[in-house]
């Protein structure tokens, strides 16, 4: 019976996982997230905020893709914001970790618009468990032991042109290519760096006094895999209460809430679910919660 569970379990992995491995982290909740992906957002609300992510894909599928985000962004006066990001993605034998601290400065275009730009450096590690695939029962290739793990640097680039009804956002969170494995001078090194291209948009409309309705998308784009996007509709009521559905063009669906429980913390939650038959079978969904704390202005 284990045999079996873990048959289906590496099928499932091994089926969808290349989509994965080639893609960073897709969060459902990508309007509140930016700061993963885009150094321009930093600081441009012109509040320090911290924000958490905790991303649970496949339920019930042993050692399935997880990933923990942790950002911090402030304002250093009217111009210029900085950012601190932290992700953590574990999936099967894999772990990747990522620190980057980014850098925005504003350009005023009009009274209600402005551009920002930002850039990223960091870097990431990244560590194999050789013996996750021996618990298996998997052969083991001796060359697995000369995995290079070691600090990866890299840099990133963004803009972000918002306004009081709408926002477009496009960036390269990694620039610097590598492959994931890499045979030289009989030495095997691995890394999981791909340049991403991420553009994203939205439009604030006013239904009545208390209600808006956001709709919004993400289109990522990297080497050897298809374009994807998600399409997102989502109805707020009174700046307090948010509801959103979204669609993925591979093949996924979503749905979402966010909680304004007081002026210095929202709550948000999404459950996604797939079109794919076998994944279905498979598993429970995928799982996302973010907590987001923001601090008063110092006076």
């Amino acid at each position: 019976m284990n045999f079996l569970k873990n048959s289906i379990k590496i099928g499932a992995l091994l089926l969808f996982g290349v989509m994965y491995a080639q893609q960073q982290p897709n969060y459902a909740l990508y309007r509140y997230t930016m700061n993963a992906i885009n150094p321009a957002y930093a600081g441009a609300d012109g509040v320090s905020r911290l924000t958490a992510n905790f991303r649970s894909q496949w339920i019930n599928v042993n050692d399935a893709p997880e990933t923990q985000t942790l950002f911090f962004e402030t304002a250093l006066g009217d111009k210029v914001g900085l950012g601190l990001s932290l992700v953590n993605d574990n999936v099967f034998v894999e772990n990747n970790t990522s620190f980057m601290v980014d850098f925005s400065y504003k350009l005023q275009l009009n009274d209600a618009t402005n551009l920002f730009l930002g850039i990223k450096a960091g870097g990431s590690t990244y560590n194999f468990d050789r013996g996750g695939l021996a618990n298996l029962a998997f052969p083991v290739d001796p060359a697995l032991g000369n995995l290079d793990t070691g600090f990866r640097p890299n840099v990133g680039a963004g803009a972000y042109l918002v306004n009081d009804k709408y926002f477009v956002s496009l960036s390269i969170p990694r620039i610097l290519l590598s492959e994931r494995i890499n045979l030289e001078n009989g030495r095997l090194t691995t890394a999981n760096e791909k340049t991403h291209f991420y553009l994203s948009g939205g439009y604030n409309f006013d239904i009545s006094s208390d209600w808006e309705f956001r709709p919004s998308t993400m289109v990522r784009s990297v080497g050897g895999a298809p374009i994807a996007a998600d399409l997102t509709g989502a109805f707020r009521y009174n700046e307090r209460l948010e509801l959103a559905a979204m669609y993925r063009t591979t093949g996924g669906w979503a749905g979402m809430l966010m909680f304004n429980l007081s002026d210095w913390m929202d709550l948000g939650y999404a459950y996604e679910g797939s079109s794919r038959e076998v994944l279905n079978n498979t598993n429970d969904g995928t799982h996302e919660v973010l907590i987001r704390i923001s601090f008063p202005k110092a006076n």
